[in-house]
């Protein structure tokens, strides 16, 4: 099927890459200059990886789907912060082609769909070294209903209610970024409930919402990491502005939202980096020594 092209998940386990400051800047100079102050910016060299890997994956997932080449691609962002492709042809086979990144711990991870909303979160559970679990989840407590509070709290020792926690965590954000609104968006509105973590479902201001889906799951034994898919008349009003539709009848929609949800494929950085100049206009230097 067609649409299931526009299906994507990528996950790059950054522990695994140590470049010299050559090789990541070699990186870097494929990504667009306006890129580069998000990059650098961090001073920790981890989380210079996890930015830079984050926008590879952006640029080599478009390029895969799509056929774009590197220089052609525009990648830009709502007011809310919400990255999304300016470029009409490509949304021809895909009516909303949108794709969502996220970051923590040692994965960097993205995930995409061609009509859905998408959102994606990674989390690896932790606290400040001098919180206890009790402290720690406090801080946060407005963020959820009393109904995910009870089932925080009620979880058992310290080491399940924090993974309680994150799992609740996890789901609120990727339906947030899967809309794509801002930090100021009431967390405590959206009320997740499960059996078992599977058959998630989600309450929005205490409406049960149909046309969602999500799924959570442990990567690497030491992340969550869960995605949602969306109907696109969720998305905020800047965000919509960048689809090309947010209306289906019930049968196309329905399609939609149960394509096959794929297992994370493992990539590594230097699978993300062009390798030819077909697909990016390197600097002469460059080029050289990518032959």
């Amino acid at each position: 099927m067609e649409l299931e092209k526009g299906v994507k998940r990528w996950v790059v386990d950054i522990s695994a890459w140590n470049p010299s400051r050559d090789d990541f800047s070699l990186a870097m100079s494929f990504l667009p200059l306006h890129d580069h102050p998000s990059i650098t910016r961090f001073v920790k060299l981890e989380d210079r990886k996890r930015a830079l890997v984050s926008r590879l994956l952006q640029y080599a997932l478009v390029h895969e789907v799509l056929g774009i080449p590197f220089d052609e691609i525009v990648i830009k962002r709502t007011v809310e912060g919400k990255p999304y492709l300016e470029y009409e042809k490509a949304k021809a086979g895909f009516p909303n082609f949108n794709f969502n990144a996220s970051h923590h711990g040692d994965y960097v991870a993205i995930a995409s769909e061609p009509i859905c909303l998408v959102g994606l979160d990674i989390a690896s559970p932790s606290i400040p070294h001098k919180e206890t679990v009790p402290e720690f989840i406090q801080n946060f407590s407005s963020y959820f209903s009393r109904v995910e509070w009870d089932k925080i709290c009620n979880a058992g020792p310290c080491d399940d209610m924090l993974k309680e926690f994150y799992r609740y965590w996890c789901l609120k954000e990727a339906f947030v970024k899967a809309i794509g609104t801002g930090v100021g968006f009431k967390l405590d509105y959206v009320e997740f409930h499960h059996y078992n973590w599977t058959n998630i479902r989600v309450k929005v201001d205490g409406n049960e919402v149909s046309d969602w889906k999500f799924c959570l799951f442990e990567l690497g034994g030491q992340h969550l990491v869960s995605v949602a898919r969306g109907h696109p008349r969720a998305a905020t009003e800047n965000f919509k502005k960048t689809l090309n539709q947010t209306e289906f009848d019930k049968e196309e929609y329905h399609l939609a939202l149960h394509l096959p949800n794929p297992s994370f494929v493992l990539k590594t950085v230097e699978e993300l980096i062009p390798v030819s100049s077909d697909q990016v206009d390197f600097p002469s230097d460059i080029s050289r020594r990518c032959d």
